[in-house]
C-alpha cells in the first residue's frame, strides 16, 4: 500500500470513531421520587409551625390590649 493511502485510511477511521462517540444526551427524568429525608424534615418542622399559628391570635390580642392600656394612660 502507498503511504498516502494508509494515512487516508487512518484519518477516515479516526473520523468515524470520533463521530461514533457523539450521541444525543439522555432526556432528563420527568419526575423524581421524593427524597425520604425531605419528608422527615417536613414532618419534624410542621408541628411547631402549627403551634405558632394557633397562638398567633392570642399574641395579637395581648399586643392590642397593651396598646389600648398605653393609650388610656395618656402615652
Amino acid at each position: 500500500m502507498k503511504p498516502r493511502r494508509i494515512v487516508s485510511t487512518f484519518a477516515c477511521a479516526a473520523l468515524l470513531c470520533a463521530l461514533g462517540a457523539c450521541s444525543k444526551p439522555a432526556p432528563p427524568e420527568k419526575e423524581r421520587p421524593v427524597d425520604p429525608q425531605a419528608t422527615q424534615m417536613r414532618d419534624a418542622i410542621q408541628p411547631p409551625i402549627e403551634q405558632a399559628k394557633s397562638v398567633e391570635g392570642a399574641v395579637d390580642q395581648g399586643a392590642q390590649q397593651t396598646r389600648d392600656a398605653i393609650d388610656a394612660a395618656g402615652g
